[in-house]
């Protein structure tokens, strides 16, 4: 039996502590929804703004949130005009940059994609919202990042999203062909091994090194057999690792 004063002290901490997971739930719906609105003014200025008009692209932006892919010490940068560095000397690219290279790929519901660099994720969660996650297959070279990108991607609700730790250059050919496949670190070179698994009608964007210094995006199409190059903008990314890259990834 608790005396009448212990049975109020009781109530008392009760109902501070219920007070207090109150605050604090809705300070966390305060702190979403104030990220949430970055995200659509995101959208509406770097994005939308900037000529990206596939409404399939802009919703997928609208929906997947940038700042659960970045490290927790970045997060309040996460929507900002620029990448920024998830660790492994890598980092997440530009939003606009993202967005560029996902509507090059003229994607729909149901396409399969290739993806080259999984880095923090974002990428490959666009695309899940582009064609649904299990039709998304993903590579990164980097241990750490592969291991910490699969969470994210698990957490975020991309589950279904195929994650495999690999040298990229070799693609999945298990899996091929593609519908499109997208490199996000940039190669000397085209990788022959990705031609290969291009599908029919099938789109590839990459960053290619090119004689200034830097790279160029290139859009690679495969049409009744024949394979055509064309070059959209001059870019910056990471260099592509591995046996065939530039040079082999941190242990």
């Amino acid at each position: 039996m608790f005396s009448k004063s212990t049975s109020y002290n009781i109530v008392f901490i009760l109902v501070m502590f219920l007070l207090f997971q109150a605050c604090k739930c809705y300070s966390q719906q305060q702190n979403e929804e104030a990220l949430r609105i970055k995200r659509l003014e995101m959208v509406a200025s770097q994005i939308e703004g900037r000529g990206i008009r596939d409404k399939n692209v802009l919703n997928a932006f609208r929906q997947v949130p940038r700042h659960l892919f970045v490290p927790d010490d970045k997060r309040s940068y996460a929507y900002g005009d620029y990448p920024i560095q998830i660790g492994c000397q890598q980092t997440i690219s530009q939003p606009y940059m993202v967005a560029l290279m996902t509507e090059l790929l003229t994607l729909s519901k149901g396409k399969k994609v290739l993806e080259i660099g999984t880095g923090s994720g974002y990428q490959a969660a666009i695309l899940a919202e582009m064609v649904g996650s299990g039709n998304v297959y993903t590579i990164e070279i980097i241990k750490t990042l592969a291991q910490r990108a699969k969470e994210t991607l698990t957490q975020t609700g991309y589950h279904e999203v195929q994650c495999r730790l690999g040298d990229g250059y070799r693609g999945w050919p298990e899996h091929a062909p593609f519908d499109g496949i997208v490199v996000t670190a940039a190669p000397a070179k085209i990788p022959e091994p990705l031609l290969e698994q291009l599908a029919e009608g099938g789109c590839l964007v990459v960053p290619v090194d090119n004689k200034w210094g830097f790279q160029t995006l290139k859009v690679i199409t495969r049409k009744d057999g024949k394979i055509t190059v064309k070059n959209s903008i001059d870019c910056r990314f990471v260099p592509l690792l591995g046996e065939h890259g530039k040079k082999m990834p941190p242990e």
